[in-house]
C-alpha cells in the first residue's frame, strides 16, 4: 500500500475545521488508476461545504480538482498508462491529497502545452466557462454580455474567452480594487455593485444597450436586479451563490422585464458523460494553447496550510487562481 496525506472535515466551522492526516491507501480497485497529485485547484464551493452551506455527511474530505501522474493501473483499465499527465474535476471528493484513488473514466489526459498547474486551476473553472459560452447560450460575434464577478476565477475566464469569441463584455466587482484585474481579462467597462444604482451605471456603461446574456455567479445580491439588465427576449444564468442562495423569483418578473428567460445550471451534469466531459475538455484545452483561456495564479498555498487558502478567498485578499501544493 502506499502512504497519503489527506485533508479531512470531522464538523463544519471556519478554516480551522480542517486537519492533516496521514494513512495507507490500498492499490487501485478495477477500473481505477492511483495518481500522485502534483497540482490542487481551489474553488469556493470547498469553502461552502467547509461550512455546511452545502451540506456533506461528515467526516469528509474536500476538493473537487487535480492534476498529477498516474503511479498505479488497475484491472480493466483501457486509455490511461502509468507515467500519463491527468486531470479531473468530478471524481467525488477528496481532491486535497497528495495521492488517491480516481476512476479512470473521471480523468481526461493532459496535452502538451497544458500544465499541471494550469489543468489543476483551470479545470474546473474552465469547464464552467465552456458550458456557460458554448451550451447554455452559444455566444456569437457581437454578443453583449454581462458578467458578474468578473475578476474572480470563473469571471476572468469567461471574459477572455468570451473576448475572443468576439463578444463584448461589461463586467461587475464587489471589490473597487479588483477593477483593473477585470479590465485586464477584457472588460470594456467595470461595474461596482456596492452602489446600490449599478444597473443605471451599466445601462450608461452601454449607452443603453441591455445584455443578451447576464451571467449571474453572485445570487442573493445580484439576481434580482440583474434581470433589470437584460435585453427583451435575454437570458440570465444564474450559476452561483456567492452572496448566499439566490431569492425566488416570480414569473411575472420575467416578463414585465422583456419575456425573458431565466436557467440555473451546473457543470456536473454538463459533464456527467465520459465522452462528453472529454470533448469539453479537448475545446477548453484548445482555448488554453491558444491562449484564449490562460490561468492568473495569485497565490500557491502548501497542503498543510490550506487553511490560509480558504481565509484568503473568503476575504476577497487574492484576485485570481490559487493553486494548492501537495
Amino acid at each position: 500500500m502506499s502512504a497519503a496525506r489527506t485533508i479531512v472535515v470531522e464538523r463544519f466551522g471556519g478554516p480551522e475545521v480542517m486537519s492533516l492526516r496521514t494513512g495507507e491507501i490500498p492499490p487501485p480497485a478495477p477500473g481505477e488508476v492511483q495518481i500522485r497529485q502534483t497540482a490542487i485547484g481551489f474553488n469556493l464551493i470547498d469553502t461552502y461545504q467547509r461550512r455546511g452551506a452545502y451540506p456533506l455527511e461528515l467526516p469528509s474530505r474536500l476538493g473537487f480538482e487535480a492534476a498529477g501522474r498516474v503511479e498505479e493501473v488497475g484491472p480493466g483499465v483501457a486509455g490511461v498508462s502509468v507515467g500519463d499527465r491527468v486531470a479531473y474535476m468530478n471524481a467525488g471528493l477528496g481532491a486535497y491529497a497528495d495521492r488517491r484513488n480516481v476512476p479512470a473514466e473521471k480523468l481526461v489526459v493532459l496535452p502538451d502545452g497544458v500544465s499541471d498547474e494550469a489543468a489543476a486551476s483551470l479545470l474546473f473553472k474552465g469547464m464552467t466557462a465552456q458550458y456557460l459560452l458554448r451550451k447554455t447560450h452559444a455566444v456569437q460575434p457581437g454578443d453583449l454580455l454581462l458578467v458578474h464577478a468578473a475578476a474572480g476565477g470563473v469571471g476572468q475566464i469567461l471574459t477572455r474567452w468570451a473576448t475572443a469569441i468576439g463578444a463584448s463584455v461589461v463586467g461587475t466587482t464587489g471589490s473597487p480594487h479588483k477593477r483593473d484585474v477585470a479590465l485586464a481579462a477584457g472588460c470594456t467597462s467595470v461595474i461596482d455593485t456596492n452602489d446600490e444604482s449599478w444597473p443605471k451605471a451599466f445601462l450608461e456603461a452601454t449607452g443603453g444597450r441591455k445584455a443578451r446574456v447576464v451571467y449571474d455567479a453572485v445570487g442573493k445580491a445580484t439576481l434580482l436586479k440583474s434581470l433589470e439588465c437584460a435585453a427583451p427576449f435575454g437570458l440570465v444564468v444564474c450559476y452561483g451563490a456567492a452572496s448566499g442562495p439566490a431569492p425566488a423569483v416570480d414569473p411575472e418578473l420575467l416578463n414585465r422585464n422583456g419575456c425573458l428567460y431565466l436557467t440555473r445550471p451546473s457543470v456536473f451534469p454538463h459533464n456527467a458523460d465520459p465522452a462528453t466531459f472529454r470533448d469539453n475538455a479537448a475545446d477548453l484545452f484548445d482555448a488554453i494553447l491558444r491562449e484564449h483561456v490562460k490561468v492568473d495564479v495569485a497565490a500557491r498555498i502548501p497542503l498543510d496550510q490550506v487553511a490560509e487558502a480558504h481565509r484568503a478567498a473568503e476575504q476577497r485578499r487574492v484576485a485570481g487562481a490559487i493553486v494548492i501544493v501537495p
